[in-house]
């Protein structure tokens, strides 16, 4: 079953309201992650059974429902699971065909096990939003392992091999914070993936809420994000800036994530202001303070 954006409007449950504009992102890059996963059917049925599945779509949920209603923040569910997902597929995509061999691909591994292991931690890197944003990254691992049991006994007719794939996964899942080094190239990707997720529309349900900062108004500044084959590395993450704030995100979010794990040396990031010489687009004009929280006016 192929998820498209349909499945999720009718979907019964708890659903947060996210703006219309996510809808057209969404299926961007819903496209883009399926166009990803073609060459290799165990990381594309896999994609599939976690889009599917009722459990994650539950778990989702309820993390949207923690991050956005109680904390105030953006949303961490589906949208930004797929977004991450299909960053996740650009960023190994371009390793694996520029020759790179990833830590899952090593024997007995394969390419298609390097895809597999990325894209499923990059779709459930988050549902510990839904236990506490607090030590989410823990709660994630401990709540995927029995999806993963589950959905994984369906791609691997050997019980050990679906078992070290999930020892990766959760790998990935636990270490997508800048805060605790990535040991895999696969998890790597999902936290670098995790931090490419700063599309311009993507703060604007905080900032609307009147939760203005340094990081949504440096989110508010950004207008696209790519990932396309470097020059110089297999890897180039490239942002387009509306306003100059927005080197905060990409300090803060994106290039610590890089940093801190094993693909420092084959990613390079380059943002620009534009238009080109331009001036900044003014994102705030003024703002007031009360009730312990900056507004603007």
């Amino acid at each position: 079953m192929v998820k498209t954006i349909e499945d999720k409007r009718t979907r019964s449950g708890i659903e947060i309201q996210v703006p219309e504009s996510y809808k057209g992102l969404e299926e961007r890059m819903l496209a883009t992650l399926y166009e990803r996963l073609a060459p290799y059917p165990k990381a594309k049925k896999t994609a599939e059974l976690i889009l599917a599945d009722k459990e994650v779509n539950g778990s989702w949920d309820m993390s949207d429902y923690m991050a956005v209603e109680k904390l105030g923040y953006n949303d961490h569910g589906d949208t930004h699971a797929i977004i991450t997902a299909a960053f996740a597929s650009q960023i190994v995509g371009l390793l694996l065909d520029s020759g790179y061999t990833l830590d899952a691909a090593e024997p007995p591994g394969d390419r298609g096990d390097s895809m597999l292991v990325t894209v499923a931690g990059a779709l459930l890197h988050d549902i510990g939003n839904q236990v506490h944003r607090r030590n989410h990254p823990l709660f994630g691992a401990v709540l995927a392992a029995p999806i993963l049991g589950r959905l994984l006994s369906q791609v691997y007719g050997d019980a050990e091999r679906a078992a070290e794939m999930r020892g990766m996964i959760l790998h990935a899942i636990y270490s997508h914070e800048a805060g605790t080094p990535s040991l895999t190239d696969e998890a790597s990707a999902v936290a670098i993936a995790d931090g490419c997720d700063m599309f311009k529309g993507r703060g604007r349900m905080p900032f609307d809420a009147g939760n203005v900062n340094i990081h949504t108004v440096s989110a508010l500044s950004i207008s696209d994000i790519r990932v396309e084959r470097g020059e110089e590395k297999p890897v180039r993450i490239v942002v387009d800036m509306e306003n100059s704030a927005g080197i905060f995100q990409v300090e803060e979010l994106l290039a610590k994530k890089v940093e801190t794990g094993t693909l420092r040396d084959k990613v390079e990031i380059v943002a620009t202001a534009v238009p080109e010489g331009g001036s900044d687009r003014r994102i705030v004009s003024s703002i007031s303070y009360g009730g312990g929280r900056f507004t603007p006016l």
